[in-house]
């Protein structure tokens, strides 16, 4: 569904989606209910400024029925965001794609606390491209390979290699070595069922269910305090390579989900998660071609030399 507003500093607009009946009278009553950390009056006089409007840009008032829009858009306020000190480096831009290394703690997308600090953000600003979209995502503690697509005529085209898991994926992985490290149980491929259930940060491992998640696994090297590992996901579901490595007792240095979840502290910039996606492979759509991507980056943690 098309947005009635154009992207603003590298910002596209939120859409939301309102109940047609219910106990609120208005619109307004309704975003007040839905949005009940903010200050009901500031969001009342956005209303009075035409920054929320209908499907065809027409700006809503307070008194907009219940009902009459079942869809409005406008622009988050921006957040008070602290600034993340690392930049996406652009690998490769052409007229349909842009592949970058994104680093560690920056999101691909806006969302929560951060805004213009996301990669897709400050890409649309630095670019001039307001119609750049990612065409897969990274968490924000992941550093490496992400792709953007720079048209609307053929993102669909990338999006389905993605889609049909025709991108062949390698990450990188650094860990602690567990007291009990046996070097010759790999390489291994390791299965598992993950679910995510809403209103959880962490996922899930049913043990009595069919997997729906694999993962190729090979040593790269170790010492005595770390193994570094390369990973080929053959499955893509969400936290896929923390969950499978802290089963097999390799839990990511720096993780705080896997194998424990900790409390959230504030970002150290100084310990990124010692995760890295290292490689995207794939016969492009439109020429046909093979396209072989490699990140710039490294894990700071992986024994020397290797």
């Amino acid at each position: 569904m098309a947005s009635p507003l154009p992207v603003r500093d590298g910002v596209g607009a939120t859409r939301l989606h309102v109940p047609t009946e219910g106990p609120w009278p208005t619109v307004a009553a309704y975003m007040i209910e839905r949005f009940f950390h903010l200050d009901p009056e500031r969001l009342l006089v956005r209303f009075d400024r035409g920054e929320i409007v209908a499907r065809d840009g027409r700006p809503l008032t307070r008194h907009t029925a219940l009902g009459d829009e079942e869809f409005v858009w406008y622009y988050r306020e921006p957040p008070v965001e602290r600034d993340i000190p690392f930049d996406v480096e652009v690998l490769h831009q052409d007229r349909d794609l842009v592949v970058v290394d994104k680093p560690h703690f920056l999101p691909t997308t806006p969302g929560g606390k951060f805004l213009q600090n996301s990669a897709l953000v400050r890409l649309r600003n630095r670019l001039g491209i307001p119609e750049l979209t990612p065409i897969h995502r990274l968490d924000r503690a992941t550093a490496g390979l992400l792709m953007f697509s720079a048209r609307p005529e053929t993102r669909g085209a990338y999006q389905l290699l993605f889609e049909n898991r025709e991108v062949q994926k390698v990450y990188e992985a650094v860990s602690s070595r567990p007291a009990d490290w046996d070097p010759t149980a790999f390489p291994l491929v390791y299965r598992t069922h993950i679910e995510k259930n809403r209103g959880e940060v962490c996922v899930r491992v049913d043990t009595d269910r069919e997997p729906n998640s694999e993962t190729a696994i090979e040593v790269l090297s170790a010492d005595d305090r770390v193994v570094h590992t390369l990973l080929r996901p053959h499955s893509g579901k969400m936290h896929q390579l923390r969950v499978h490595l802290a089963a097999l007792g390799l839990g990511i240095l720096n993780d705080g989900f896997y194998p424990v979840l900790r409390p959230e502290v504030p970002d150290d910039f100084a310990r990124p998660l010692q995760l890295l996606a290292r490689e995207l492979r794939f016969v492009d759509p439109l020429s046909g071609r093979q396209r072989i991507f490699t990140t710039r980056l490294a894990l700071q943690e992986a024994p020397s030399g290797a």
